[in-house]
């Protein structure tokens, strides 16, 4: 792995923090690395407040998506809402059918499914709403690109609100409403909301709009912040704010759903990692292996013992998308292996026999071993769908559009994007691809990077600094928790390998100058065990936690990676 420290922040700012925060250097150089320079900036990130929330009505069509959504409450037609079926489009879909089912009975839930409709707005799905007298369509987390259906949906009497946070295309559906703030001509000021968090800002808009109070929609963001962990996008600003609370309310008023899916972790007092790791794979799950309308229904689940036995089923479909990623991976690994000649700058896997519900897991354990943008194809009816998983720097979605002649459909972010194309394109596009790539991106993103916020002493760690370093969560994209470098450490005699395969690392550091020492865990480091060998000095880099064993609580070294020095 490259190691890459970050440049020292402008030492005007950080010497001013440290006086008026009367913290440490350290700690002040952290902020500023974060483009935190003042007094006011500070209280806001160790602080985050709701009433820093921008105001919904700054982006573009807000108060048309509220008048119309009143007008269908006071003249009683039926409402659907309609969300894609991951993690952010099923938190989505139940924040924002449970919201207006507390104003409104006329309320029905659409999910579409993974394999007969594929991802995003689906005809199948317009033609529900007209059997069942729908006048009106909100779509969360997916839309933006949903031209055709739009259409399709106006000539059938069916209007549409769409809330989107995917890149548009050159054309805007000519919905009733189109919320999305990556729209160019929209000026709310964070673009970076999930689709949970755009479906949120119109629950807000609604509620100003009939003058309610602000704390009752709070309970909501639990919703969020799982969507914002889950769909990995930043955390600053509103998106911050909202996981900041978010969390409190799922560690401290868990809704039913939580509170069973938390159950079967056995875990307490989760932060966004646990909530990214062991809450979003469950929910996932449902419509990975059977259809997201479950997690909808455990998410919007009042009755404790009911969600309960919603939770028993997800977790028996979540242990079938474990052996099923793990059975696909080995496969597209053999094919990989089986298939080098020349040196890729891309990675492009196909079998018909995939699961489409895994293989975007796959696609990003596949990035993981190679580093490499990465597609995974399988067969959906008479298509081949992909996932898209890139490296960091890269744009994997540029890419798509610039290989767009070979592919029927196509959207994302930077980092994850999905698209369909016709089979006899496959090869066509899997060389364009490859052009594309090889022709854009920088060798050096082609190794894994570890991006080093600043060099410690070990005499500098001590339990304040942790203190305020934990203050700094929760943590994600462009807020990652810090990663420390502390130069010529020797382990002290005990370092060894542990768990399963011997794959991990467990070792004790002293630092040869002062002789302060630390414990460390490296996960997945067990093949360095031989560099601490015979006391030889290296460097670590690391990240801080906490060590719990037999009550005692201690800090300790996650290892991120370890150099000779």
């Amino acid at each position: 792995m490259r190691w890459s420290l970050k440049p020292k922040p402008n030492s005007e700012n950080v010497t001013h923090l440290q006086q008026v925060l009367t913290v440490s250097k350290s700690i002040a150089q952290l902020l500023v690395q974060r483009n935190i320079n003042n007094y006011e900036e500070a209280k806001h990130f160790f602080r985050p407040n709701l009433n820093q929330l921008h105001d919904p009505y700054l982006m573009k069509d807000m108060n048309l998506a509220v008048a119309r959504i009143i007008t269908a409450i006071e003249t009683h037609q039926n409402i659907m809402v309609y969300g894609d079926y991951d993690v952010d489009g099923t938190t989505s879909v139940a924040l924002m059918s449970s919201y207006l089912k507390s104003l409104y009975p006329n309320v029905t839930t659409y999910i579409p499914d993974r394999y007969a409709e594929g991802y995003g707005v689906s005809f199948k799905g317009i033609d529900f709403a007209h059997d069942n007298d729908i006048h009106l369509i909100i779509a969360l987390d997916c839309g933006i690109k949903a031209i055709d259906k739009v259409a399709y949906a106006k000539e059938k009497g069916i209007d549409f609100i769409i809330c989107d946070h995917h890149r548009p295309g050159h054309e805007i559906p000519k919905a009733v409403a189109v919320l999305d703030p990556k729209r160019t001509d929209c000026e709310y000021p964070y673009k970076e909301l999930c689709g949970c968090g755009v479906g949120f800002k119109l629950i807000q808009a609604i509620h100003q709009h009939l003058k309610l109070n602000f704390n009752t929609i709070i309970p909501y963001l639990d919703l969020v912040a799982t969507a914002i962990g889950a769909d990995i996008v930043p955390i600053t600003g509103e998106n911050r704010t909202l996981a900041f609370y978010g969390l409190q309310i799922i560690n401290q008023q868990p809704r039913p759903g939580f509170k069973a899916l938390i159950a079967q972790t056995k875990k307490q007092n989760l932060s966004i990692t646990d909530v990214v790791f062991m809450i979003a794979p469950r929910i996932n799950a449902a419509g990975r292996m059977k259809h997201g309308l479950h997690a909808v229904d455990l998410l919007s689940e009042t009755d404790y013992p009911t969600a309960v036995n919603y939770a028993k089923a997800i977790e028996l479909y979540n242990t079938n998308r474990k052996d099923a990623d793990k059975k696909i991976t080995q496969e597209a690994l053999l094919q990989i292996e089986e298939n080098k000649e020349t040196e890729q700058f891309s990675t492009v896997v196909y079998q018909p026999h995939w699961h489409k519900g895994v293989i975007g897991i796959v696609a990003s354990r596949l990035t993981e071993t190679y580093y490499r943008p990465t597609l995974v194809f399988t067969k959906s009816g008479n298509k081949l769908a992909a996932s898209a998983r890139s490296v960091i720097g890269y744009d994997v979605y540029n890419a798509l559009e610039a290989s767009s002649q070979f592919i029927e459909q196509f959207g994302g972010h930077k980092y994850a994007a999905g698209l369909t194309l016709t089979e006899e394109n496959y090869p066509k596009f899997k060389a364009k691809f490859e052009e594309v790539v090889k022709k854009q991106i920088d060798p050096k993103l082609l190794s894994p990077v570890i991006e080093i916020d600043q060099i410690l002493c070990f005499d500098q760690i001590d339990a304040r600094f942790y203190r305020i370093l934990k203050q700094f969560a929760p943590f994600g994209p462009l807020n990652r928790a810090p990663i420390f470098m502390t130069k010529n450490v020797v382990d002290t005699g005990y370092a060894k390998t542990v768990g399963a395969d011997n794959k991990h690392l467990k070792c004790h550091f002293k630092c040869l100058q002062k002789g302060i020492q630390f414990a460390g865990i490296g996960f997945n480091l067990g093949q360095k065990l031989d560099l601490l060998k015979n006391q030889t000095p290296v460097h670590i880099a690391y990240t801080l936690d906490e060590n719990e064993w037999n009550g005692t609580v201690s800090l300790q070294l996650r290892i991120k990676d370890i150099k000779v020095g």
